[in-house]
């Protein structure tokens, strides 16, 4: 059964150093507020896992977190490079993470045979494709009912599973509407699930073809309004393109980074995201 707890609470509670954890949300929905809340608690030497792995991801490594990274393209959208990211491969600061590349299919295969419980998922793709040479993980089977050469790579499953959603209701059900990329079976393939919410109500109301967690699935439930910020909420706030194109100049340089990463997330709370929706809204609506 969910929790109804604060994001510090939450993180303290579910996250150990040395575990395994992704931060999904495809575009929409991605729990920054998580991410930052990791980063104050200084949880490290952490195997992180991510389809289109992105700023938060460049703010994790740059923060000395990050041991290994699994992931399909890596990069900041609509900008290009991952600065933090990049500078932990080539030249290994803060320090040289590992790293395991995969195609966008391969992780939600990956992902859907964690979620079903599989030591592995099987499909076809790769073939011929030189990344095979790069990742040892990825293996080929042969199909014992055609005889086919099919791709095997191991499922994902993680320890903990962040997302962010639009509601949540008090009995601990969650609804998510919009993109969505892999979240509903990242929380099913993991053994643990923190959730943050742009609202709590007293039903969901949701159509029948909407994507529902039932309260059984999560672990924690945290109401962090304008917690995917800078990216976006269907229905609450716009994507903040501008604070992507920042970013990249943020990220160039080593002590910007740093002097940015603790003006605005060491220093401050989950309070500082809402007051920069209050403030997107406003704006939008002027």
């Amino acid at each position: 059964m969910a929790e109804f707890l604060s994001l510090n609470e939450a993180v303290s509670e579910n996250l150990k150093e040395g575990d395994t954890v992704c931060f999904e949300g495809f575009t929409h929905l991605i729990p920054h507020a998580s991410a930052h809340e990791v980063i104050r608690q200084k949880i490290g030497n952490l195997t992180i896992i991510r389809m289109t792995p992105d700023v938060i991801y460049d703010q994790l490594i740059g923060m000395g977190l990050v041991k290994k990274m699994i992931f399909s393209y890596a990069g900041n959208p609509g900008v290009g490079l991952l600065r933090r990211f990049r500078d932990s491969v080539e030249k290994g600061w803060p320090n040289k993470i590992e790293i395991e590349e995969h195609s966008h299919s391969a992780m939600a295969h990956a992902y859907e045979a964690g979620a079903a419980g599989l030591p592995c998922a099987v499909f076809r793709g790769y073939l011929g494709a030189e990344l095979r040479e790069v990742n040892p993980n990825i293996k080929t089977v042969i199909c014992p009912f055609t005889g086919e050469e099919l791709t095997a790579i191991p499922s994902l499953k993680p320890d903990v599973a962040f997302i962010h959603a639009q509601k949540a209701d008090k009995k601990g059900n969650i609804l998510i509407e919009g993109i969505l990329g892999v979240q509903k079976e990242a929380v099913l393939a993991s053994k643990r699930s923190i959730v943050t919410v742009e609202e709590i109500v007293e039903n969901l109301n949701s159509h029948p073809n909407a994507t529902v967690l039932p309260d059984w699935t999560v672990s924690s439930i945290c109401h962090v309004p304008g917690g995917a910020h800078p990216s976006y909420a269907r229905g609450y706030y716009k994507r903040d393109n501008a604070s992507y194109i920042e970013w990249d100049k943020i990220a160039s340089d080593r002590d910007g980074f740093k002097n940015w990463m603790k003006e605005n997330v060491l220093d401050v709370g989950v309070e500082v995201f809402q007051n920069r929706i209050k403030n997107l809204i406003e704006n939008d609506n002027e």
